[in-house]
């Protein structure tokens, strides 16, 4: 229970007034030199860190006047606005008191520090404790307000937007803009969740299905032009092919309930044998080169014929068994592509060196592996690779969303709920399991046939179960659990996060893998049911529990009747 010694209305000014301080002190010089990185150093100039303070600040400042019931503002918080406005107090706290202290380790102590720095930290502070005051106010969230579907469909336009901005910084931020960006988004993101904002969108993509899918892939499309340098919209790349790959895995595991935890393996499949047939001159097929769309065909239905052959033999076991045989198969793929060498086995793959000089992608004449311009716009060598891979992920997006919808989808469902009684009702197991199976092999060998174009090299090494470094089966699995199984978003967006946040903490060096667990456990403590949960995950997660009632016939004992 929260000790009071706040009035409301005392703790709810002390909150507004802490948010204003924090937005302001973006607009003062946080040190004397530029030798931190960004340059705080101007006034009425924000710059790194600054944009943090200034977003963090008007976002609390946006949710207090909320809570004061401001003429439209009140649709920010349709759950309640103390939660949320403790979240981002916390949020900002952490991302404030973050940046001072990087900024006395690295010039040497607080002395360092103009009145910006100060600024910042008494005003996150006052942020926190007033937040912390308020009474809690939770209520539950009614219906939408019905807008015109042209509003709504602005609405949806205006959200994506926002997104891309966001991601756009967040990807292209150094090493302490990034921690302090990290920590001021991630509540930020709790607090929208808690205070039914997200829900509600989620009712308006839903109405507006189209849009928003229009509306997700025109963001994505858009990224490119957003970044000035290629190293972060390659990236981008490897962010989508690992999200694709997930969204396959998210047949195996969200839809059918299979563990499999060799699903990697798929991957390689598909980047070797397109890798052979392209031309390349360490392939054993040097002379033969076939047209891209050929090597991607080839790619998924090499993946496809390994999904059926591993597949067919041990889909009868189930748990365990069937997790530790897929983690058999991923291992004997990595080191059987080790040893085709020509020494330790037959010459196919080249052994650890794997196959190199990879030729770019060629479709009707139009080199990826060159600079383009596209409406007066400079378009690279992996902008265009990612509007590729994007056309890649839009189609696992559609098969995967007809799939699930359709009989053999409801099948799956019914196969993870409860094997014993799908069969009883008539459902073939084994071959239900066996087409899953084969559909998420063939949509990770297709995503691994554009990943050997996009890196011009097959490696063995790549595909392990767990690294430091995704894709690999640990990551992968992590992905559909964390964003959410059984949707399509879900794994979508917690492939995007698992590969963006160890990405970006390369500089904690030893202490990354840490890091990047703390940060795990924290997102799977506060949505246990993903980031984007199913149907089924909310009500098993979110619903409070209804106590067992006695049936009309039931004897019901007391301590006098037994």
């Amino acid at each position: 229970m929260t000790t009071t010694f706040l009035p409301a209305s005392a703790a709810r000014a002390v909150t507004a007034a802490g948010a204003v301080l924090t937005a302001a002190s973006s607009l003062l010089a946080w040190t004397w030199t530029d030798e931190f990185p960004g340059d705080l150093t101007y006034d009425f100039s924000p710059a790194g860190l600054q944009w943090v303070a200034l977003g963090s600040g008007l976002v609390t400042l946006l949710y207090v006047l909320a809570s004061y019931d401001v003429r439209g503002l009140r649709w920010l918080a349709p759950a309640g606005s103390s939660r949320p406005l403790l979240l981002l107090g916390l949020g900002a706290l952490l991302s404030s008191w973050l940046s001072i202290a990087m900024i006395a380790y690295q010039l040497g102590g607080l002395a360092n520090l103009e009145p910006g720095g100060w600024v910042l930290g008494v005003g996150s502070l006052a942020t926190a404790i007033g937040a912390y005051q308020l009474p809690d106010d939770r209520r539950t969230a009614g219906p939408a307000p019905k807008l015109s579907s042209w509003a709504e469909i602005l609405i949806i336009i205006a959200v994506f937007a926002v997104g891309l901005l966001l991601f756009a910084f967040g990807i292209g931020a150094e090493k302490e803009l990034f921690s302090s960006y990290l920590f001021a988004v991630v509540p930020s993101a709790i607090a929208l969740s808690q205070s039914g904002l997200v829900r509600r969108f989620s009712d308006l993509t839903a109405r507006h299905r189209a849009v928003a899918t229009g509306g997700a892939f025109a963001a994505a499309a858009a990224f490119p032009f957003t970044q000035s340098s290629e190293l972060y919209i390659l990236v981008g790349v490897n962010i989508l092919v690992f999200a694709t790959v997930a969204l396959g895995l998210n047949v195996v595991v969200g839809l059918t309930g299979l563990l499999d935890l060799g699903y990697v393996a798929f991957l390689g499949v598909g980047a070797y044998a397109a890798a052979l047939v392209s031309g390349s001159q360490f392939s054993v097929f040097r002379d033969w080169q076939v047209p891209f769309p050929l090597a991607v065909l080839i790619g998924a239905v090499a993946a496809l014929v390994f999904g059926v052959v591993i597949g067919a033999p041990t889909l009868r076991l189930r748990g365990d068994y069937l997790a530790i045989v897929t983690l058999g198969f991923g291992e004997i793929f990595r080191i059987a592509m080790n040893n085709m060498d020509g020494t330790s086995g037959p010459s196919i793959t080249n052994g650890p060196n794997g196959i190199g000089a990879i030729p770019q992608v060629n479709i009707l004449g139009f080199d990826f592996g060159q600079t383009h311009s596209l409406f007066g716009l400079s378009v690279g060598k992996f902008s265009n690779y990612m509007l590729l891979m994007l056309v890649v992920t839009a189609i696992v997006v559609l098969v995967f969303s007809r799939v699930s919808d359709s009989r053999i989808g409801r099948a799956w469902v019914a196969i993870r709920e409860d094997e014993t009684a799908a069969e009883a009702m008539g459902i073939n197991g084994f071959r239900v399991k066996l087409i899953a199976f084969a559909l998420g092999a063939t949509l990770a060998g297709m995503a691994g046939a554009v990943q050997a174009h996009v890196q011009s090299a097959v490696t063995p090494e790549v595909y392990v179960f767990a690294g430091a470094v995704p894709p690999n089966s640990a990551f992968l699995l992590a992905a559909v659990i964390l964003g959410g199984m059984g949707t399509i978003s879900g794994p979508l967006l917690g492939a995007s996060l698992l590969y963006l946040i160890p990405a970006k903490l390369e500089f904690l060096k030893d202490f990354q893998l840490l890091a990047f667990g703390v940060a795990l456990i924290v997102l799977m403590r506060v949505r246990p049911a993903g980031l984007v949960a199913g149907r089924r995950q909310q009500l098993e997660f979110e619903t409070p529990g209804i106590p067992v009632q006695a049936a009309p016939g039931d004897t019901v004992l007391t301590k006098a009747g037994a």
